[in-house]
């Protein structure tokens, strides 16, 4: 007889202080008891409610279990069943992004889009040792009184360009975000950050070594108020919170090893690499590198293998004998009962693209969200250009911004002879890096659906709109429902006409 039981739920830690406070004898508040109760599963014959009881009552026993199961036996996805919620507080954004690296875990960031930013701000200590205390400090000024005088000005002019949004007081908070989100591109990633954090502690000890290991002070120091947080109240989940060598010392021996690389080679004329031709493969800062050639294909083919007894072998033999129009009708059926709610189906995963993006701090905050995908970056450099939302050259402001990104800039080069790990604080969200990254059909419409939609800020707008141009071309029937929730309807209804 089915049976589906309520094993717990996320409750606010003081609500539980307070709960202990009041029931001194209520110790087993922890979720370890979880783990322990979920390992002995596989090897107790009793329901699971009844080990549940059991490890609640001999929380010790519990714990001792956690240690032998998830460190001596190696099951680590043990203490994925035990999960924290973490407040974290003024920390700065270029640290934000450092802890959101973490792809699985649950982030909910406070947005620069809809908050109007007060002047709160990181100063690093390896600033303060440097002795650029006051440079910092100045710099960070005038980008931020440039940000309100931005925002100022922005406002009337967002007004003035949607007056039939205006008219609604329902809109205001719409178009003030308009304005506040343009105004940011000139706030520093010192700017102070809070989010909201749920993880297990499997991640939770993941992230602890990664940034125990991190070059950066400020994150060094979260690594240690996470854990002084936390064990407390898992400690048979939360063992090694250290960095090990590999965590330590593998960046920096690649960064020795590509320079030393570069320099050898830096006079050399640079060889064709890649398969077929340039032409097409760039739009702004968005460049595809790798795609099949075979896109469609490969999709098909994986359709056909989990609607049929057939082996991949020959699915794809099916598919290679298909007319372009037996292809086309395939590929309809499975997106014709798709809404824009819903996900294109799993198989839409076989078929990879790989892009090297060039993208603004601002639309990097965007483009981090999406942790379905292999994403990795490079440091913020003013080399790369910054990003200037067109409203702000409207408005006239675009002289006065460029001032103070050249000042940011010779601000930035300062630090960077000193401390140059910390220099990239002092850019702006206008500030570009490099990303690579890789991401599958199904990955993509996703993207699309939230970002291609005319609700999506701007810059990664524009970000996705050309990478979905380019993906079109190497895999044209995949992605033929890849749009934005608000296109969708109008490009279903082209497709399938009959259904109105």
């Amino acid at each position: 007889m089915m049976k589906i039981l309520l094993a717990g739920y996320n409750l606010d830690y003081e609500t539980i202080r307070q709960l202990q406070a009041a029931r001194p004898d209520l110790r087993n508040l922890t979720p370890e008891t979880l783990s322990a109760a979920y390992a002995r599963i596989s090897r107790d014959p009793r329901p699971v409610d009844e080990l549940r009881a059991v490890a609640r009552e001999t929380v010790e026993k519990a714990r001792q279990s956690n240690q032998t199961i998830v460190f001596g036996l190696g099951h680590s996805s043990i203490a994925e069943h035990a999960v924290f919620n973490i407040d974290i507080l003024g920390i700065s954004r270029l640290a934000a992004e450092e802890i959101e690296k973490c792809r699985l875990c649950s982030y909910t960031e406070k947005s620069q889009r809809y908050i109007l930013l007060a002047d709160d701000f990181v100063i690093p200590d390896e600033v303060r040792q440097a002795g650029l205390e006051e440079a910092f400090r100045e710099m960070i000024g005038e980008q931020n009184a440039l940000y309100h005088a931005l925002y100022e000005k922005l406002l009337p002019y967002v007004l003035e360009k949607h007056p039939e949004m205006a008219a609604l007081p329902a809109n205001r908070a719409i178009l003030e975000g308009w304005a506040k989100e343009d105004a940011r591109y000139i706030v520093s990633l010192a700017t102070e950050a809070q989010l909201g954090m749920t993880l297990n502690t499997r991640n939770l000890e993941l992230m602890l070594r990664r940034l125990a290991a991190h070059p950066l002070t400020e994150c060094r120091a979260i690594s240690r108020q996470l854990y002084e947080r936390t064990f407390e109240v898992a400690p048979s989940l939360i063992r090694y919170a250290d960095p090990t060598p590999f965590d330590r010392d593998t960046r920096p021996a690649l960064r020795r090893a590509g320079g030393a690389l570069s320099a050898r080679y830096a006079d050399g004329e640079d060889p064709q690499v890649g398969e077929g031709g340039e032409e097409g493969r760039q739009m702004g800062g968005v460049r595809l590198i790798e795609a099949a050639p075979d896109a469609d294909e490969r999709i098909l083919a994986a359709l056909l293998h989990s609607s049929l007894s057939l082996s991949l072998h020959r699915c794809r033999t099916l598919v290679h004998r298909m007319s372009p129009t037996e292809k086309t009708a395939l590929l309809e059926e499975a997106l014709r009962f798709l809404s824009e709610h819903d996900a294109v189906l799993r198989e839409f995963e076989y078929a990879d693209l790989t892009f090297e993006l060039t993208l603004s701090a601002s639309c990097f905050a965007q483009l981090k969200r999406h942790r379905m995908a292999t994403l990795t970056v490079q440091d913020y450099h003013p080399d790369l250009g910054v990003t200037i939302p067109d409203a702000i050259v409207e408005t006239g402001m675009e002289p006065t911004f460029r001032e103070v990104i050249a000042r940011t800039e010779a601000v930035y080069q300062r630090i960077a002879s000193t401390a140059p790990e910390a220099a990239a604080y002092i850019l702006t969200n206008a500030h570009r890096r490099r990303v690579l990254l890789k991401v599958n059909a199904r990955e993509l419409y996703h993207m699309a659906r939230l970002r291609a939609d005319a609700h999506a800020q701007w810059d990664i707008r524009r970000l996705v709109n050309d990478m979905l141009v380019l993906a079109r071309k190497v895999m044209p029937l995949t992605l033929m429902l890849a749009t934005g929730k608000d296109g969708f309807r109008d490009a279903h209804h082209a497709l399938f006409p009959s259904r109105g």
